[in-house]
Parts: structure tokens; sequence; C-alpha cells
């Protein structure tokens, strides 16, 4: 038996509202990655439409999992950061990073959405996650995130192609060999996920139907569906329509249940999808 796929992911866990931990979890291990969470913060839910969240920072003990995951011997094929709690986790990711010479490094930049940042992240924080993109092989921003990270105003008109390969490459100079930034409205009037592979100088592009909801954790379910798909060998534009198609397939399926919005996807209708083979062929040089 082959050994699997292992990923540190450092992300938050929140308890109710499926984001961050608790659906990157099942995600990759639904396509064959075994999980190794190392918890930024424990939320008891996300911070959007539940009120006062009870938040629990987790700074203290990312570097002390990580020296008893270096004298267990424990490896890792992948390092995988999202939500920080604070600038000096920047600090620690970089400690993970450094630590397994030879994994995958993925940084999803959580910083904002919608063109605003999110309130638990500063100037300093902010100027500090350009610090992890640079170390970086992938990182999967936003678009709010893609322009904090450029010190660019938010676009408020869709972006001409021309305009959206300035801001691959842009980030791609920052350090990551791949950029992917979800959620770009183009002028030619479809919405897509676009991205950027530097070693074949290579653009593509994945459209989607847009739902008029806007769900919490579907950008960490891409990410996760992104990087366990180019772990397991998929190359950047399969790995990119498999993500964009699972996540307009749990956002429809939520949307036509009528569930509440707060509630994030309800993955777990959706997650046997993953497991099956699919043949991936709408992806589009951009």
């Amino acid at each position: 038996m082959s050994e699997l796929k292992r990923v540190a992911a450092i992300h938050d866990l929140s308890g109710v509202g499926r984001c961050s931990l608790s659906v990157i979890l099942p995600t990759l291990s639904v396509m064959g990655v075994q999980v190794c969470p190392m918890p930024t913060a424990l939320l008891s839910t996300h911070t959007s439409g539940f009120g006062e969240v009870v938040l629990k920072d987790m700074t203290d003990y990312i570097p002390e999992a990580l020296k008893h995951y270096l004298s267990a011997g424990i490896d890792f094929d992948c390092v995988y950061s999202g939500f920080l709690a604070s600038e000096v986790q920047v600090t620690h990711c970089l400690e993970v990073m450094d630590s397994f010479k030879g994994a995958l490094r993925v940084v999803d930049p959580v910083m904002g959405d919608n063109g605003k940042r999110y309130r638990t992240y500063d100037d300093v924080l902010c100027r500090r996650m350009s610090e992890l993109v640079a170390a970086a092989d992938i990182i999967t921003p936003n678009l709010t995130e893609a322009s904090i990270l450029l010190n660019t105003s938010y676009p408020m008109a869709p972006l001409t192609v021309s305009e959206a390969k300035q801001y691959l490459v842009k980030l791609s100079n920052k350090g990551p060999k791949i950029v992917v930034i979800t959620g770009v409205q183009l002028a030619d009037g479809e919405v897509c996920n676009i991205g950027y592979d530097r070693d074949n100088n290579a653009f593509w592009r994945v459209s989607y139907e847009m739902i008029p909801k806007n769900y919490p954790g579907t950008g960490d379910i891409f990410a996760s569906i992104l990087t366990g798909g180019i772990l397991l060998g998929d190359s950047l534009p399969i790995a990119m329509e498999r993500a964009t198609t699972f996540c307009e397939y749990a956002i429809k399926t939520t949307f036509g249940y009528g569930a509440p919005v707060r509630e994030g996807v309800m993955l777990e209708k959706c997650l046997p999808t993953l497991a099956e083979k699919q043949r991936f062929t709408e992806y589009r040089q951009l």
C-alpha cells in the first residue's frame, strides 16, 4: 500500500459555520490526502452572522507542535496555510515551511472579500502576509486579497484579459510559481477563476455560474481541492476545474435547499462526488 500524501494545515477551526478546518479536513480526506491540522485559532463560529464569537488564539501552540513533529520524525508533503490570528503566526508558518524543505508550500492569504479587509487584519498583518506569499509555491487569493497584496485599489469594473494577466504576473513576481485568483469578473461577461503557471508561462481560466449568495468557506474548499489535485498529479488547469466545478455544485445544491447562508455550503451532501472519476475539459487559456 503506497503512503498517502500528508498535509500540515495551518488554519483556524470554527465550531459552527462550515469553513476553514471543518471543511478542509473532510475535503482533502475524501481526495485521499491525509490532513494534519495545526490550528491558528479556535472559534465558536466563523465571524459573520452569529453575533459575538468566542475566540481562542493558538499562536503558542504552533511552534510546540512543530517541535514535537520534528522530534517524532514526522514529515509532510505539503504545508498549507490560511487564516492567521496574529502577525507572529506568519513567523511560525515560515518556520514550519523551512522545517520541511521538500514540501509543497500553499498559501491562501485570507485577508478580506468583496473589496474590504477583514476586521481582524491590520496593516502589520497584511504586510507580513506578503512575506508568506514570497515563500509560497502556490497562492490562492480572491480579488480583494490580490489587490491588498499588490497595494492597489480594488477594481470596481470588470477586468480585461490583459488586466487579469497583469494581476497574475505581478503576484507571481513576488515569489510563487503558481497564482490562482478566485472570483474574477471579466469584461467579456464571464465570472472566472484565473491561474498562471510561471514555469510554463501559461494562463488559464475556468468559468462558473454566479449564484446570488455569498457562502462562507467556499474559498477554503476551493484551495483545498486545488492543493489536493496538485499533490495527486493534476495539471494546474485540471486542478482549477476540479475545484471550480465542485464549489459551483456545492453552492447550487445549498441554494436549492434554501439553507441559511451563514452555515456555509451543504458539504455533507456533496462530498461523494469528489471521489468520482471525472473528465475535465472545460478549462481554457486566458
